[in-house]
């Protein structure tokens, strides 16, 4: 049954940075991908698209530029499905795919969903991709066995602003930061991105991570804190601190079911200047403080109570969309370098038990940028852990002592890549 049509809506209170800020060199784009056990057929995977959408009519919109802000309207074009020939992450604008705020891709056997942040985060990514992906293996298998299926989709097409529904005006303080430690090196050509994937024995790291009395995302933070440290900090005479930004899921701590956007971050700030020298011991335990201090219910609500309250703000409402623009690049320069990295962890991906013995793998990729020059990024299906560095530096000197460091541990490790690099290991 096709759902009722959405004309118009307001964008969420993070997702209205994101038109703002972006551009071709800060795409504000994450990948998700699926990794099948047999090839794609593109016009399979067309048809199940054009099928989803018009259930999913969240997201069939096209961002549309207002005078005060951008805002979303309906897109009554097709989306288009195409082979993979680029990098991943490029910019999406207006004329990407006939104006939707995604793009379908497929190259041997995986299918990729790129997706600008101000359409939705990165749990409900995934479940978008599930959808697309489940339909595709029905039409597949109804092709080759002559069988009609229907199926019901999970995913909701709530858009409300779980932001304003869950802020608390009284905490809104900032707290005072200092500017982080930025990486250096010579850059790849203009567009091009270097990407490693790190797969990665899943219950093997969480007995090493639980022997260090850590959760796996602390343990694997003070890894690639680590790994910076010996790598390039060490190396450079900074005093500033190493600093990672962590996006957080506030649907573990609101009640939500919003397709919208509903995240905000934490940050890790590791003062390694302080003295000479650091093991990774010592690294993991300021790590797991900082994770003790800052990942808590009242800390979580700070954070984004304060920025809410820019979003919020009745002047900066009144303010013309090109004032804006031209304000918030300038500002939002000085910003992003209060943080060094950034590293998502989109957590654990189940799917459907009939799918099971069809699906190999899942993946997750942040875009870099000319600040936050390498990211990183988690995902987790069956007993593997994919962590995924996307870098636009030519140097993967780090990418390689994470790979080393990890397989030191004992822990089963394997990594691929784009061809940008040569072989890590």
């Amino acid at each position: 049954m096709r759902k009722k049509r959405i004309r118009w809506r307001r964008l969420d209170n993070s997702a209205k940075i994101f038109p703002i800020i972006s551009n071709k060199r800060f795409t504000s784009v994450f990948r998700v991908s699926v990794i099948l056990k047999e090839k794609i057929d593109g016009k399979i995977l067309q048809v199940a698209l054009n099928e989803v959408i018009e259930n999913q009519i969240s997201f069939k919109v096209k961002l549309i530029k207002g005078f005060f802000w951008y805002y979303l309207e309906e897109n009554t074009q097709k989306p288009e499905v195409k082979e993979e020939h680029d990098y991943p992450c490029r910019f999406i604008d207006s004329n990407t795919n006939n104006g939707y705020l995604f793009d379908v891709t497929y190259f041997g056997n995986k299918i990729n969903l790129d997706i600008f942040h101000s359409l939705t985060d990165g749990n409900t990514a995934i479940k978008f991709l599930q959808e697309i992906t489940y339909h595709y293996l029905d039409i597949k298998n109804q092709t080759e066995k002559g069988e009609s299926k229907k199926r019901e989709s999970n995913l909701s097409n709530n858009t409300e602003d779980s932001y304003l529904k869950n802020y608390n005006k009284e905490k809104v303080k900032r707290e005072k930061s200092s500017k982080a430690y930025i990486l250096k090196g010579k850059r790849l050509p203009i567009g091009a991105t270097g990407v490693v994937h790190n797969f990665i024995n899943l219950e093997q790291l969480k007995n090493v991570s639980k022997k260090a009395k850590a959760t796996i995302t602390e343990y694997l933070t003070a890894v690639l804190i680590y790994c910076i440290y010996i790598e390039s900090y060490k190396s450079s005479n900074s005093k500033r601190p190493i600093k990672v930004c962590i996006p957080v899921d506030l649907k573990k701590y609101y009640p939500s079911n919003t397709i919208t956007n509903f995240f905000t971050y934490m940050s890790v700030d590791i003062k390694v200047g302080e003295k000479s020298k650091y093991c990774f011991s010592e690294i993991l335990d300021l790590v797991k403080i900082e994770f003790k201090e800052k990942l808590t219910p009242r800390e979580i609500e700070k954070t984004m109570g304060a920025n809410i309250k820019i979003g919020t703000n009745f002047f900066i409402k009144l303010v013309p969309l090109f004032l804006k623009k031209l304000l918030t690049s300038i500002s939002y320069k000085e910003i992003r370098k209060y943080s060094t990295t950034t590293i998502s962890n989109l957590g654990r991906v189940d799917v459907k038990e009939e799918y099971k013995d069809q699906i190999q793998n899942f993946l997750f990729l942040l875009s870099a940028e000319s600040v936050e020059k390498d990211k990183e990024a988690i995902i987790s299906y069956d007993n593997n852990l994919v962590f995924t560095f996307t870098s636009i530096l030519e140097n993967c000197n780090i990418e390689r002592a994470f790979y080393e460091f990890i397989k030191s541990q004992n822990i089963e490790i394997r990594t691929e890549g784009n061809g940008v690099y040569d072989a890590i290991s």
